[in-house]
């Protein structure tokens, strides 16, 4: 007698594993308390994510996932303005948020391809500190010098942030002990 799988059940699991840092093992675990022990915490997590979807766009100033035109931490004005830290996704600005060290404005730049050179120095025109808080690699040093001649001419000193955030390691894999203080001991670039 031919076995048969439970398809729907298959294809939860398969989606969970496409999720980041998911394996089988967690994937068939969640989709196993979704489906048989919490039917509404599955609803719920489902109108979650549709509403998350169809809510969350990119901050026009700095590309941040805002629900708005601009994303909270543009739109505060109690924000140090005369900083803007550069990061490379919206990922590495809740980490450094997590953190509580920093207080001024950001910027991604996710690949050096996608960058909007007059955009980012119209932000920038008005800056006195560009931070880097990019982990360490030779792809994120070569987008640091191709920013910092981009901007060549305004009056603006650049950093990065501190070594102690191991090479290769993204900003949301550092304890917030080490990021903050890689962010307070940056280094003039």
């Amino acid at each position: 007698m031919k076995k048969h799988k439970i398809e729907a059940f298959e294809n939860l699991v398969n989606s969970f594993e496409e999720l980041p840092n998911i394996g089988k093992k967690s994937a068939i675990k969640m989709a196993y308390h979704l489906v048989m022990e919490d039917k509404f915490l599955a609803m719920k997590l489902a109108h979650a994510i549709e509403n998350g979807v169809n809510s969350i766009r990119e901050c026009k100033r700095c590309h941040n996932m805002s629900e708005d035109e601009l994303c909270f931490i543009c739109s505060d004005e109690y924000r140090d303005h005369s900083k803007l830290c550069i990061v490379q996704s919206a990922k590495d600005i809740l980490t450094i948020e997590n953190s509580g060290r920093y207080k001024g404005l950001y910027y991604i730049v996710s690949k050096i391809e996608d960058l909007d050179e007059y955009h980012l120095k119209n932000i920038a025109k008005n800056v006195e500190e560009i931070i880097f808080a990019f982990p360490p690699s030779i792809a994120t040093d070569t987008m640091i010098l191709y920013i910092e001649e981009k901007l060549k001419g305004l009056n603006i000193t650049f950093t990065k942030i501190a070594q102690g955030v191991p090479t290769g390691v993204s900003l949301e894999n550092i304890d917030l002990l080490s990021l903050s203080k890689a962010l307070e001991d940056r280094v003039k670039v």
